[in-house]
């Protein structure tokens, strides 16, 4: 089976492997190290960095191939007792099959019942050492599935895990000692709770229980492990290692969770600062707990001192009253200061009030970098949901890659939340036919499954953070629910729905795709549908505002809701921003007279906001309005608003369409002539001939019919008339044929939008 150039050991670099691998015990690396080694797919290995462990050999990823690197998760990692970017030795392992094995909680607080036998399924064929942390997760992703490997192997994968959750165990002893294999004939024993392990380990968290951070995590690292790890990196160079790092971004997005793993990975001590905690009443209280923390950084390194809610304690010192508030900035100012360049601390300090924190402490030197933990995109939740459901049996039904896709605006905290509901719907379903005080029989356990079903259920009671403080929904509207309209359809889906669904063709072609679209024409063409609608079919957030929402009486209040609405809307892109009547919002500057009025300042704050669109991806502003003659002209240039769109009143065909979508679930009689209604609807706009079925089937409640005949649409045609005349269709096609021409129209003598004939 080996070849006869095979070498005993074989050193490689660590590296960390994707989240799907995590908890799952495979190492992977390139086919010509495990022909050195003389191992196959499959095969048990025997990794050695300060302490030795084993795993199962996997082929490398596409992009490993070639490298002499061993992709490891983080509990490997912490049995091997090293960290990603170390040197480890690698060799065939020598496998004795366990007579024994003795595991218990890796977790404290966690208390087990019921005996070991159900962990053999779980860990089968899996090489262990004592003092090894195991996980019950055995999540197997599609990817694997057509995989030429032993059907020993993919039968491995593919057992159940453990129970509902991960579940971390550590191996307290095997019989015999050395690397061993879980067999159908070991004995499990099971201890119920933690016990302390005999040799110093790091805390279980690891880069694995972290994701959709992309490329921030490497920015962590480099400016915060490879210091305490490498100091001697530095030394060389000459230059002071990073003093501090600043992580900042809207809540339940890692933060925390990230200074932790970074400590834990880097092997360093872990202090933590809570804001509201440092806070003394008595004079210099304050001052003096923090000194006391950093002291002991000084006395533990390397250490990591985390500040969370940094912008509690450290304000800017021109906005607090208070003179204790304005000391104790100053006294974290001097302590950071007072950090000499190789002491091997961190600060981290992390805060989603960016903008409120002191300027003196956002300088190099002191927080030497500002790193932001942003919302996950599609990619970056599929990775949370992989991480939160790995140790979860999971339903057939279950697809998390369209999850990913259905969950706008979610953060960490939410698909955690997200999780856990599902997961407790399942549990739900099964309580009615249990008998708690027997317990949960082992044949219902196994048949628990969390299914889609659990996760829509969850989905309506969890919130995303990221939309708390703006109203953004996802569009019920498709766009089978719009009548007629074909052409500004397909305007607007070349123009909306291509660059949010397929950015990277416009980068080909080195072309930028249109920012703003402002939609005009008269009441009830169904502006707003179209705008929902293109959300919808981009899958994108929607989120709808209008000028009541963000003018205010107080001065200033008005630009700053502006300025919020884009931001927020950046976080979760991608974004479609509707503001309807716009008019109302971004009328015409230079009309009043002295100081500006609060319009004027809104309409300058939404210039600077859609030219700052440009290097910002995937947010796209539509406007509507049937007067668009108001609108500040500066709005209706390319770069502001690309495109101008008429919505017109709908023509014969398109009626009929209407008509066909508002009675599809309506029980109309076989009198009723839809073509008939269209043709003497002439100049009814969407909203009039939705208001004509509504009278009808009126008209059909009072008569206590179960069907909507002939008799009803005609009493609804006699009550009803077009809201748009003669006058004002070409008033329109003037101010169409004016902007698409000569550019901006001032509003043009006798424009009655409202008037009649």
């Amino acid at each position: 089976m080996a070849d006869t150039d095979t070498d005993t050991d074989l050193t490689l670099q660590v590296a960390n492997t994707r989240p799907e691998d995590s908890g799952r015990g495979i190492a992977r690396l390139n086919r010509e190290s495990m022909n050195r080694i003389g191992v196959r797919e499959g095969e048990p290995i025997e990794i050695e960095g300060r302490r030795t462990t084993a795993a199962i050999a996997f082929p490398p990823y596409p992009e490993d191939e070639g490298l002499n690197v061993i992709r490891l998760d983080g509990l490997l990692r912490g049995n091997a007792g090293a960290a990603s970017g170390d040197q480890v030795e690698v060799r065939r392992a020598e496998v004795k099959p366990a007579r024994r094995i003795t595991v218990a909680p890796a977790q404290k607080n966690l208390r087990l019942t019921g005996t070991g036998e159900a962990l053999k399924r779980t860990f089968y064929r899996r090489p262990f050492v004592a003092g090894d942390v195991i996980s019950t997760s055995v999540h197997a992703p599609r990817a694997y599935a057509d995989h030429r490997m032993p059907e020993e192997l993919r039968a491995m994968l593919n057992l159940p895990a453990y129970g509902l959750q991960e579940i971390r165990l550590v191996v307290v002893s095997t019989e015999p000692r050395g690397i061993v294999q879980m067999t159908p004939e070991t004995e499990v024993n099971l201890r119920p709770q933690y016990e302390e392990p005999a040799e110093a380990r790091r805390p279980d968290i690891t880069y694995d229980d972290i994701g959709g951070l992309g490329n921030t995590v490497e920015q962590i690292r480099e400016m915060v492990e490879l210091p305490l790890r490498h100091p001697e990196l530095f030394q060389r160079l000459g230059i002071d290692p990073p003093k501090g790092v600043l992580l900042h971004g809207p809540p339940g997005t890692g933060k925390t969770l990230m200074a932790r793993v970074v400590a834990s990975e880097a092997e360093a001590n872990f202090f933590t600062i809570n804001g509201p905690e440092i806070l003394g009443k008595m004079q210099g209280e304050s001052e003096e707990r923090l000194r006391q923390v950093f002291t002991q950084a000084r006395e533990q390194s390397p250490a990591i001192i985390f500040i969370d809610e940094i912008d509690s304690i450290a304000p800017k010192r021109e906005q607090v009253g208070g003179e204790a508030e304005r000391r104790l900035v100053a006294q974290l100012l001097t302590l950071m200061d007072g950090l000499e360049p190789r002491q091997n601390i961190v600060v981290i300090g992390a805060t989603n009030r960016v903008d409120a924190i002191d300027e003196a402490l956002r300088r190099p030197g002191r927080f030497d970098r500002e790193i932001i933990i942003g919302v996950p995109d599609q990619d970056g939740r599929r990775e949370i949901l992989g991480i939160h459901t790995r140790g979860m049996p999971l339903g057939e039904d279950v697809d998390l890659d369209d999850l990913a896709r259905t969950t706008y605006g979610f953060v960490g905290a939410d698909l955690s939340a997200l999780s856990r509901e599902a997961a407790m719907d399942a549990v739900r379903r099964i309580l009615p036919g249990l008998d708690l005080k027997k317990g949960v029989p082992a044949k219902t356990l196994e048949a628990l499954k969390v299914t889609r079903e659990d996760f829509d259920n969850a989905l309506r009671r969890v919130q995303p953070s990221a939309m708390r403080e703006i109203m953004i929904q996802v569009p019920n509207v498709s766009w089978k629910d719009i009548g007629g309209l074909s052409d500004v359809r397909e305007r607007m889906q070349e123009s909306i729905e291509l660059p949010l669904k397929n950015p990277q063709a416009f980068r080909k072609l080195g072309i930028r795709p249109a920012k703003g679209f402002l939609l005009y024409g008269p009441p009830g063409t169904g502006k707003t549908l179209l705008a929902k609608a293109v959300a919808r079919e981009a899958e994108a957030n929607f989120v709808a505002t209008k000028s009541s929402d963000l003018l205010s009486k107080w001065y200033g209040e008005s630009e700053q809701q502006v300025a919020r609405l884009f931001r927020r809307a950046r976080q979760v892109a991608p974004t479609v921003i509707f503001i309807d009547e716009i008019d109302s919002l971004v009328p015409a500057r230079g009309g009043g007279l002295g100081e500006p009025a609060v319009t004027e300042r809104v309409v300058n704050t939404i210039l600077s906001e859609m030219d700052g669109l440009e290097e910002l991806q995937s947010v796209i502003v539509i406007g509507a309005t049937n007067r668009p003659n108001l609108v500040d002209p500066a709005l209706l240039r390319p770069g502001r608003f690309d495109e101008l769109i008429y919505v017109p009143v709908p023509d014969l065909e398109s009626r009929r369409h209407i008509l066909g979508i508002q009675t599809s679930k309506m029980p109309i009689g076989e009198d009723v002539d839809l073509d008939d209604i269209a043709r003497r609807t002439e100049r009814y706009t969407g909203a009039d001939l939705t208001d004509v079925t509504r009278r009808a089937g009126l008209h059909a409640l009072r008569a206590g019919k179960d069907m909507v005949g002939k008799a009803e649409f005609e009493s609804a045609l006699d009550e009803s008339r077009a809201s748009v005349t003669q006058q004002m269709e070409q008033e329109y096609e003037q101010i169409r044929a004016s902007l698409g021409q000569e550019g901006p129209l001032r509003q043009p003598i006798g424009f009655r939008p409202f008037g009649g004939s």
